[in-house]
């Protein structure tokens, strides 16, 4: 009898808790349901930031209050916190109960998307949104519009891409020509050295002469008689010119010989 009333007893306190835990739960959920109304009041208002606040602390009591975290990034996204608005939406498509609360929050995510130039996601998001309510016209033209501007920002980037390849395409020959110039001239300006000093030596100032410079320099020198000198030629014509005088001379010696002095003959004794 004792254990019977002992089991009663325990049966009792734990039915007390769980009936206490669900009061608790109730009163948490209908604290967060109030705290939405005054987000839902603030966000009339447009007092976004304060409406935000108020949502924050709905789910502070109930962390799967799928309204209180889709209308706290309703109330981000209006701040134009969308990265924060984000976060919520992602979480709302988690909690959501139906198919309608669920395209809503990813038609969101793709308006978040689109205000920070994220096309693509945008695009993925309004084509989960399409899964969840085929017959939404608005988040198919949105979809259309995200397409269109995640393709031209995909051409854009290939366009840059191939500009910056081509560029430092241009900028790698530039420096190769400009290396080879600089080699170029430092080969040139070494060979143009060992020439000046090459010039500079006498020993070398023979061999650079060139052979026939100088049989050309002996010729001229030689047709051009230079000053106190006679050429081959006028020597020759000089001493004809003296041995013909000499002649002449010795001529006319011989005459005045003969004129003064006999013959000399054979006497006859």
């Amino acid at each position: 009898m004792k254990k019977i009333i002992q089991l009663i007893i325990l049966v009792s306190a734990c039915f007390s808790n769980n009936i206490n835990a669900q009061q608790d739960t109730i009163k948490l959920k209908r604290e967060a349901r109030s705290f939405v109304r005054e987000g839902n009041k603030l966000y009339n208002k447009q007092k976004f930031n304060e409406a935000s606040i108020a949502y924050r602390k709905a789910l502070g009591k109930d962390t799967k209050y799928d309204k209180a975290s889709y209308n706290y990034g309703n109330a981000l996204y209006q701040g134009k916190k969308f990265k924060e608005a984000v976060s919520q939406y992602e979480l709302t498509t988690k909690t959501a109960k139906t198919k309608a609360e669920k395209a809503e929050a990813y038609h969101n995510i793709g308006n978040a998307m689109m205000e920070q130039k994220q096309y693509q996601q945008a695009v993925d998001a309004y084509k989960n949104a399409l899964r969840n309510n085929p017959n939404d016209d608005e988040t198919r033209y949105n979809l259309a519009v995200a397409q269109k501007k995640a393709e031209k920002e995909k051409q854009k980037n290939k366009n840059d891409k191939n500009k910056d390849k081509k560029n430092q395409q241009n900028k790698d020959q530039k420096k190769d020509q400009d290396q080879k110039n600089k080699d170029q001239n430092k080969d040139k300006k070494e060979g143009d050295d060992k020439d000046d000093k090459k010039k500079q030596d006498p020993k070398n100032q023979d061999k650079n002469q060139d052979p026939k410079n100088d049989q050309n320099k002996k010729d001229k020198q030689k047709q051009k008689p230079q000053p106190g000198k006679m050429t081959p030629e006028q020597m020759k014509q000089l001493l004809e010119s003296l041995n013909n005088e000499e002649k002449k001379t010795q001529k006319k010696m011989n005459v005045k010989k003969s004129k003064g002095r006999k013959i000399k003959q054979e006497k006859d004794w």
